[in-house]
Order: structure tokens, then C-alpha cells, then sequence
């Protein structure tokens, strides 16, 4: 799930030519999810992913959790409810 986004600053230090070191600072944006399989906080830099996902329609999966094994769980849950039939008296919910 998508939580939200929040600025990163880095501290980076140089050599230069004389042998001076210089420090400098970088900004980054990270966005912060919640995995949908472990329910863990986890945090990813934006300009690794794609803009598209970053909403709730998407599953989020951390790098703890194996995200193959996550889908396929819940293409076995669509399945489900995919092949009940449309005179069945269960509720959705129930599956």
C-alpha cells in the first residue's frame, strides 16, 4: 500500500585536485509503502519506480517477502471467486 513520499538528504565528501576534501549534499525522494503481503514498512527512492504505480491499485510487495509466490496466491484468490457460480448464494467476503 502507498503511504506517502518524503525527501532524503545525503552527504557525500570529495577529493579535489589540490587534495582538499569538499562536502556536498544531494536530495532524493523516497517513497514509503506498506507490504501487502508481511504488512512491513519499506522504503524505495522514486526514481526506481514506475509513476504509474504509485497508488493503491497496485500490490507493493518488500524484499523480505517473495513477490512471485505473493501473486500467485492471489490469482488462486481471483480464481476463486471467478469460477463460483452466479446463482451461488455466498457472499464474496466468505471465500
Amino acid at each position: 500500500m502507498y503511504m506517502g513520499q518524503e525527501q532524503a538528504q545525503y552527504c557525500h565528501y570529495r577529493k579535489s585536485k589540490t587534495g582538499k576534501i569538499h562536502a556536498y549534499t544531494r536530495k532524493k525522494t523516497v517513497l514509503i509503502f506498506q507490504c501487502d503481503n508481511c504488512r512491513g514498512i519499506f522504503k524505495r527512492e522514486k526514481g526506481s519506480m514506475d509513476p504509474k504505480r504509485l497508488n493503491n491499485q497496485y500490490y507493493h510487495v518488500c524484499g523480505n517477502c517473495d513477490a512471485k509466490k505473493f501473486a500467485q496466491s492471489k490469482g488462486v484468490e481471483a480464481r476463486k471467486i471467478w469460477d463460483m457460480p452466479v446463482s451461488s448464494l455466498k457472499p464474496i467476503g466468505k471465500l
